[in-house]
């Protein structure tokens, strides 16, 4: 689990390291910003799929596909 552990922080974590060095803020503010990033978007699509299913649920309620005009 330590060899793992350890493979992620040298080669995982250092894209974070760098990128803070360009922009010039600590590391932990990019980390956090990525992950607030990924539970944001995931909430976002979760949440438009639910949208999504009840207009069309009540799409299908309210209109009524008649085949022909003799369907009343």
């Amino acid at each position: 689990m330590k060899k793992l552990y350890r493979f992620f922080e040298k080669y995982g974590m250092n894209v974070c390291q760098r990128m803070s060095q360009t922009i010039g803020v600590y590391p932990r503010k990019i980390r956090m910003f990525f992950i607030y990033l990924s539970f944001f978007t995931l909430v976002l699509g979760f949440i438009l799929y639910l949208t999504f299913a009840l207009l069309l649920k009540i799409k299908d309620l309210i209109i009524i596909n008649r085949k022909t005009v003799f369907d009343l």
